[in-house]
């Protein structure tokens, strides 16, 4: 566990590298998905998802929650004019949930040719497994990697108390990043809880061709309920060590649940050097990467800035957190407190922690803010009032987004979406 306290290791604690990624559904002017070519000039930050009209923008690591919102606006306005420049005017949808769909052909597969086609191969297999509707819904995910300085100082504090514990400084930060997914896995159902900003959606995605009704099913985020992104069973990783852990996951894939790593859908995700495989994590990992996050259509960049510096302040706080060593029955249970935190009520539904003990999410959610309050007594004024932004969140349930966006957007959620979506591009074309 990091060395958090000692004074070689704490000054360097919220030093890091973020990492943004956004997807967005193009949409034509009356609320239907477009069904145009995505086209922004080959811009390696500007790419596709699932489908040709989902825009998927990816940011350079910044080293501050700041910089790296600052950076998703830029990739946004560049976004945004190319589509307000189209002589057929296309908008961003601003929400996870997606707008009117008339069917599984609405949703495009990405075209991709050449040494590229196999991408489009692996999304045609996912339609196939899991269908379109579910690969419409949009989100982003937060790449993080603990910065150099902090790391190398926790280290040599690791092999002070024990010179055998790792026979290199790659060793010691792949075993890192290891353990700090398996805290995560354990606690980070309380990032769903924050972040959901998904509570209603149109009735064309449970009834084909039914455009235009208004539902809500109980959800703060669909996405990352039982009803959202998840494999059909319960994934039970290794987190003894990376070989270990991508030979877990390699497992899924040779006994046919899986197909391509990329498909196991899971909120947490370890991620190595270059492109991503498996082979590539047991040879080093790089960050870690929190997949669980709504778009918030509540503020333009469609992340608020002091959501992600509590991304931050909870990674490192679950790094020094003594390990959880999850059993087979915690993992099966950690995925299902994910899902009950994708709840609208909080207080209806219950978190089972890594010690046996069950609370409703709004209890056990305080208890770790509490936890991280203490965490973090003296880093001041910025740090402590983001953590006092999101116990807010639970202690009056109207201040969470999915509420006030339920409020504002759950009759009529197509229809005032696009009104959402016009200002939001005249905010950033300037028109």
């Amino acid at each position: 566990m990091l060395h958090a306290r000692h004074d070689s290791v704490r000054p360097h604690l919220l030093e890091g590298g973020f990492g943004l990624e956004k997807e967005s559904l193009r949409i034509d002017g009356g609320g239907f998905l477009a069904h145009t070519p995505a086209d922004f000039a080959d811009d390696v930050h500007i790419v596709r998802d699932f489908s040709e009209n989902q825009v998927e923008v990816n940011t350079p690591v910044c080293p501050t929650p700041a910089e790296a919102v600052q950076s998703l606006e830029h990739y946004n306005a560049l976004v945004q004019r190319a589509i307000a420049a189209l002589p057929e005017r296309e908008l961003l949808w601003p929400f996870s949930n997606p707008p009117y769909i008339l069917g599984e052909k609405d949703i495009p597969i990405a075209q991709y040719f050449g040494d590229d086609a196999s991408k489009t191969e692996y999304r045609e297999y996912l339609s196939d497994r899991y269908g379109r509707y579910k690969m419409a819904f949009s989100g982003i995910h937060i790449n993080y990697s603990f910065g150099e300085e902090l790391l190398r100082a926790d280290y040599a504090l690791a092999c002070a108390e024990d010179p055998n514990a790792f026979d290199s400084f790659k060793a010691y930060r792949d075993q890192f990043y290891v353990r700090l997914a398996e805290n995560c896995v354990a606690y980070s159902w309380i990032l769903t809880a924050v972040m959901a900003a998904s509570p209603v959606m149109d009735s064309s995605f449970v009834e084909k061709g039914r455009i235009g009704g208004d539902l809500f099913q109980g959800l703060a985020t669909v996405r990352c309920s039982e009803l959202g992104y998840w494999n059909f069973f319960a994934p039970i990783l290794d987190y003894t060590d990376p070989t270990a852990y991508a030979e877990s996951i390699q497992r899924y894939i040779d006994n046919g649940m899986i197909r391509y790593p990329s498909e196991l859908y899971y909120p947490i995700r370890l991620k190595n050097f270059g492109p991503y495989s498996l082979e590539g994590l047991k040879e080093g990992i790089s960050h870690i990467e929190l997949r669980m996050v709504d778009l918030n259509p509540l503020v333009r960049a469609g992340i608020d800035e002091r959501d992600v510096l509590f991304s931050q302040l909870f990674l490192v706080w679950a790094a020094a957190q003594p390990p959880a060593n999850l059993s087979v029955k915690d993992q099966v249970q950690a995925v299902q407190n994910f899902k009950n935190a994708a709840h609208y009520d909080l207080k209806t539904v219950k978190i089972v922690m890594p010690d046996g003990s069950a609370y409703s999410v709004v209890k056990a959610a305080k208890k770790i803010i509490d936890s991280m309050e203490a965490f973090f007594e003296d880093f001041g004024e910025s740090v402590a009032s983001c953590l006092a932004f999101q116990k807010e969140k639970f202690e009056d349930p109207y201040t969470r987004y999915a509420w006030k966006i339920r409020e504002e957007y759950g009759q009529g959620f197509v229809a005032r979406g696009l009104q959402l979506a016009r200002q939001r591009q005249r905010e950033y074309v300037g028109e």
